[in-house]
């Protein structure tokens, strides 16, 4: 049969937690479990919003040169009344 594989030895544990740990200390032991692995996934999310390279700048389009007809000249008007 040889050697207990690394379920063999999961069980034992949980077994033995069970028996000499008692319920509290399981409930316990688990909640710190889950406290560290949140601790972890926030790390990994700062982590990544350090790492990303910032937004590219929003450049505004270039102004067109002369979109609008130039002003005729005060003699190529025509008279204004008022």
């Amino acid at each position: 049969m040889g050697s207990l594989s690394i379920w063999h030895w999961l069980i034992v544990l949980a077994v033995g937690l069970l028996l000499f740990g008692g319920k509290n200390k399981v409930s316990s032991l688990m909640g710190d479990f889950a406290k560290g692995i949140k601790a972890f996934k926030a790390g990994m999310k700062e982590e990544g919003e350090a790492e990303a390279p910032p937004p590219p700048a929003q450049v505004p389009p270039p102004a067109a040169a002369a979109t609008t007809p130039a002003p005729a000249a005060a003699a190529d008007r025509p008279p204004q009344h008022v």
